[in-house]
């Protein structure tokens, strides 16, 4: 089907520069390497309409009068993402940002000002001709092709021009633009393409219900009839866009799944494909796929468990586990700094060509990653506590698809330590509890409360003796209950229905 189009626009880790300007939660060095980023990408790109959506006085998004956004809180409950039979479409009211999709909706309007893209009028108008002169250029060369070539010179200088407009960040134009080239595209691969070109704007300003919509219609293309390469790549975006509406049970398989054959580089860096991965599969998955497909999994520990090369390329090669405590079996963190990641698919083997992309890789300490799943895995509580409020800052509050669900993130993982201890257990002291989290008699009650009451936990606190009471169910105690509770619904539902035909009969005569 010929080689991938479409990929460069939109510049997606310049909306991640977008967040970190307006976090509450970046430091000042950050904001400011933001800040040039933007400056430098919107200058060098002439990206007027994003300069004017972003900084403007009145409408810009940087600005408290522009960022209208609703706020609202998303219309779902605490329960956890591993229940079943909910659409994705469902799914999508456990966000917030839906309500007003806009490239800092995830912010929910608690934005810091205190480093501004500075809105200069000159600068715009300079950008706005520039803007122009390309698209007349542009259309120039599609009223030649319509005099002097055929459908695929044509096409592929309207691709050009609907590329532009994502390049310089126009939104509406570069989806109208695309939305007419694919009515005009008959080859499925290109086809494909589009929808993945759509789906990256939709991901660059966050619009949830439009990358939704997309990715059913890339699935459908796919099935139609997509080469091994598109499928791959869909995975990646799917996976991503499932982890942004808090479906994180759902977007486990693909994201796992598209580590060994990651080639999506336009979406993100693999480094943060393995991230997303290891945070979906560390909440979702049960204990058992969550020791082989996370813990041990090769893809992750050779990105978590080495800095050497030679050790990332053992781990591939199926090893157990890659860097300290590989021979011995012992889950291990890393004790030193990794260094950049890479996609294994290609390393070893890639040429002059990839080299590049191994050089973008960021510089990344996964060492709180790495303990956050292995101390999970092996019990170390007061450990796996640590290191999970160490990646609540370092992790899901740095990252815009992770920043929104950030709070539930940390609950739920708070709340699969504690049912994995409990569930070892009939009756477990609470001062021993406490002490194996690394935390406070108090505080540990004060936690638990929320899960006993919303029966996420089945316990109960005696703090007159100091234990918590593990309340098994199944079995034949449970089976009875289910029974008896089955029985008392069906037994008024047939009284309801002789009251109906009762009712009816005497009607009648």
């Amino acid at each position: 089907m010929g080689e991938p189009q479409y990929l460069r626009y939109p510049l997606l880790p310049l909306a991640q520069s977008v967040f970190t300007l307006a976090s509450p939660y970046a430091d000042k060095p950050a904001k400011h390497q933001s800040l040039e980023t933007m400056q430098n990408a919107i200058r060098e790109n002439k990206m007027a309409p994003l300069y004017h959506y972003l900084s403007h006085p009145q409408t810009g998004k940087l600005n408290a009068s522009g960022e209208g956004g609703s706020s609202q809180s998303p219309v779902s409950s605490r329960a956890s993402t591993a229940s079943k039979g909910q659409s994705p479409f469902q799914l999508l009211r456990r966000t917030s940002s839906i309500n007003a999709p806009s490239i800092l909706g995830v912010l929910g309007g608690k934005t810091d000002s205190s480093v501004g893209l500075p809105w200069d009028e000159a600068l715009y108008k300079e950008l706005q001709e520039e803007n122009e002169k390309e698209l007349e250029a542009i259309q120039k060369e599609e009223d030649e092709a319509v005099e002097k070539s055929g459908e695929t010179e044509i096409a592929s200088v309207q691709g050009k021009r609907a590329e532009y407009y994502a390049k310089i960040g126009d939104k509406e134009k570069s989806l109208a633009e695309f939305e007419k080239l694919l009515e005009k595209t008959h080859i499925l691969g290109t086809r494909i393409d589009i929808v993945l070109a759509i789906i990256r704007i939709g991901l660059f300003f966050d619009d949830k219900v439009l990358v939704k919509k997309s990715i059913d219609r890339a699935q459908q293309l796919v099935e139609s009839g997509g080469d091994w390469d598109r499928r791959n790549r869909l995975k990646s975006y799917t996976g991503l866009h499932l982890l942004t509406i808090r479906a994180h049970n759902l977007a486990a398989v693909p994201l796992l799944d598209s580590l060994s054959t990651f080639t999506s580089t336009e979406l993100c860096p693999y480094s943060s494909i393995v991230v997303y991965a290891t945070l979906a599969g560390a909440v979702a998955l049960p204990r058992r796929d969550f020791k082989t497909k996370v813990v041990d999994a090769p893809e992750i520990r050779a990105v978590f468990g080495s800095a050497s090369t030679e050790d990332r390329l053992a781990a591939l090669s199926g090893s157990v586990s890659a860097g300290p405590g590989a021979e011995s079996g012992v889950d291990t963190p890393p004790t030193s700094k990794p260094g950049p990641a890479v996609n294994l698919s290609t390393l070893g083997g890639a040429s002059s060509s990839s080299a590049p992309a191994v050089s973008e890789e960021p510089e990344v300490d996964f060492t709180p990653l790495a303990t956050l799943i292995s101390s999970l895995y092996a019990g170390n509580y007061a450990s796996f506590f640590k290191a999970l409020a160490t990646v609540e800052s370092d992790f899901l509050s740095c990252d815009r698809y992770l920043y929104e669900h950030k709070a539930w993130y940390v609950r739920e993982m708070r709340l699969k330590a504690y049912s994995q201890l409990l569930q070892s257990y009939r009756v477990v002291g609470l001062e021993s509890m406490a002490q194996s989290f690394g935390v406070s008699v108090v505080w540990l009650d004060r936690d638990l409360a929320p899960f006993i009451a919303g029966r996420r936990l089945n316990c109960v606190i005696d703090r007159v003796n100091g234990i918590i009471e593990t309340q098994r169910g199944g079995g034949k105690d449970g089976q009875y209950n289910d029974v008896v509770k089955q029985g008392d619904q069906l037994i008024t539902k047939l009284q309801k229905y002789g009251q109906v035909v009762r009712l009816r009969g005497s009607e009648r005569s």
